[in-house]
């Protein structure tokens, strides 16, 4: 970018207004680079702004060479120590993503024990009724008892059904059928 040479230097509205763009392109490097923990494409778009950031002030043709040279190292210290305060939350966050992997490894494996020795006490309890079972002996009970009748629901006796002969007459206040 070219300045335009008035009596005192340069165009200070030029100047300003130069300078205000790269404030803004920094603030918003520095905003991706708080983002970027954990995400690689963040890092080349921050690469790529670095890159286009130092590339503007090498295109900036002040006759003031040390003025310039100045102003980009203080850009790049300034850049770099985005990049720096970036990389180590980065560090941080990998750090944390490791500490909530291994917890929840650890979770989980205490929870699949949990499970097995949960199934195990089940087979062995399941294992004792069959052993139970296995050792009774069941006898079976002749079809005419008043036991195996009440199983089936059916009355087995005229008492059992109301001590009514089947031929007898309905009680009273009810219709005959």
């Amino acid at each position: 970018m070219r300045f335009t040479v008035v009596k005192t230097g340069y165009d200070q509205q030029q100047v300003d207004s130069c300078l205000d763009e790269l404030g803004i392109r920094l603030s918003r490097l520095a905003a991706r680079a708080e983002g970027a923990v954990g995400a690689s494409r963040e890092w080349d778009e921050i690469r790529q702004e670095a890159a286009w950031l130092s590339g503007l002030l090498q295109r900036l043709d002040l006759d003031d060479a040390g003025t310039t040279r100045r102003a980009g190292e203080a850009v790049r210290r300034e850049a770099a120590e985005i990049l720096a305060q970036a990389r180590f939350e980065l560090d941080e966050a990998r750090e944390e993503a490791r500490r909530v992997r291994e917890q929840a490894y650890a979770d989980a494996v205490r929870a699949r024990r949990d499970f097995e020795a949960a199934l195990h006490a089940r087979r062995r309890r399941e294992a004792l009724v069959d052993e139970v079972l296995s050792g009774l002996t069941v006898e079976p009970v002749p079809a005419d008892t008043a036991t195996a009748a009440a199983g089936t629901g059916v009355p087995a006796t005229r008492v059992a059904a109301g001590g009514r002969d089947a031929d007898a007459e309905p009680p009273k206040g009810r219709a005959a059928r």
